[in-house]
């Protein structure tokens, strides 16, 4: 869909981009074809598509899955497609917010979950944490986000990029750049550079295969570790609400093979697993994941 059909579209139908919900249309057709070759979608999948918006993305997904449900909050641009009749009959579309669609339900539908996304950038961090949650049922996730938090994702310690989102992410999925997409390719333009990376879920990730350390006790001692990332290990996670004195998380620390005068920053996932089973033996309950808690970690 070029970039002057998209506007005409939009002010025929008296819509426009929701800056609220982060709208960025996709306007080139190759870009779009890139990406869906990219993602090496099966034709026997079911691909999850984030933000139908017009369909430029839909399209080209539909040609090449058995089905495509379509996941689309703005109810404008729902009816504009049923109006329409615009979409093959594969593509399902569902009126509703990723952040509280059931995963578990979708799952019971689609089988394990496979996202192609050109992500609103105001729901990818909170998106990005609700896939951890829920890594489960995830089999991979092709999706378009900004390029700060893409570099973010695929950090490596040391480096001012890495903080608690590149941790959590690769305790349960492996983070591959596909493509860099620059501000010209959209309506309206951002004003930064967009990348679209692929998350593959994968058996063979650390977390799974760490026996009484469990997700939600890694995400407590990486947000305190990185809650205040310029202290000491010790210093921070006393005061990140751990619930220990400086004393016993001391030696805590100790007992996982690390320096309490470390910094978060300097740790690996692996690291950060051993503090977190040195921490909390007894893994702590699971409770959803919040991205506003990573937002500037």
């Amino acid at each position: 869909m070029s970039y002057q059909k998209t506007r005409d579209i939009l002010k025929a139908r008296g819509l426009a981009p929701h800056k609220k919900l982060g709208q960025n249309f996709l306007v080139h057709p190759h870009t779009a074809e890139r990406i869906a070759d990219l993602a090496d979608i099966q034709p026997e999948d079911t691909i999850i598509e984030v933000g139908v918006g017009l369909g430029a993305l839909t399209l080209p997904l539909a040609t090449r899955a058995r089905r495509v449900i379509g996941i689309e909050t703005d109810a404008g641009l729902i009816r504009w497609h049923r109006e329409e009749g615009d979409l093959p009959d594969n593509v399902v579309l569902r009126h509703e917010d990723i952040l509280k669609t059931d995963l578990t339900e979708l799952a019971r539908d689609a089988g394990r979950l496979r996202f192609v996304a050109n992500l609103p950038y105001s729901i990818s961090t909170p998106f990005l944490f609700r896939l951890i949650r829920h890594h489960e049922l995830v089999d991979w996730a092709v999706i378009m986000v900004q390029k700060e938090v893409a570099l973010r994702l695929m950090a490596e310690p040391g480096t001012k990029e890495y903080g608690a989102p590149t941790v959590l992410l690769a305790a349960c999925a492996t983070v591959e750049p596909l493509l860099q997409v620059k501000p010209g390719e959209f309506h309206p333009r951002p004003r930064v550079d967009s990348m679209v990376i692929r998350l593959r879920f994968t058996p063979a990730a650390p977390m799974v295969n760490t026996p009484g350390v469990s997700l939600e006790s890694l995400r407590r001692v990486v947000n305190a570790a990185f809650g205040q990332r310029r202290k000491t290990l010790v210093n921070a996670l006393s005061a990140g609400g751990l619930g220990m004195d400086k004393e016993t998380l001391a030696e805590r620390i100790r007992d996982a093979g690390l320096a309490p005068s470390i910094r978060a920053e300097k740790l690996r996932l692996e690291d950060f697993i051993s503090l977190t089973g040195a921490l909390f033996p007894a893994p702590v309950p699971a409770a959803e994941f919040h991205g506003s808690d990573y937002k500037k970690k």
